[in-house]
């Protein structure tokens, strides 16, 4: 049976740390990268199934446009019935 020595001791707990260091620091930088990549791709995919275009006449920086739905007349039905006030009734 082998024993383990002081040095492979700390060799492995140094090798440990940088591994765990070494994945923080990948997962702090370059998958955010990695994923903003990801989520733009899914999006121009689901675009594309979706038959969206970009808007050909894009407004400049600053420009302000307005566009409205045309106003519909709304018609009161009076074949509805009679309108009848009411009063609460304290008892």
């Amino acid at each position: 049976m082998q024993e383990a020595s002081f040095t492979g001791f700390v060799r492995t707990i140094l090798i440990i740390t940088l591994v765990y260091y070494g994945l923080k620091l990948i997962g702090r930088y370059v998958f955010p990268i990695f994923f903003k990549k990801m989520v733009k791709n899914f999006e121009k995919k689901v675009r594309e199934q979706q038959g969206f275009q970009e808007p050909v006449d894009k407004p400049t920086e600053g420009e302000t446009t307005i566009e409205r739905k045309p106003r519909q007349t709304k018609e009161s039905n009076k074949s509805v019935g009679e309108y009848v006030d009411y009063e609460d009734v304290d008892e």
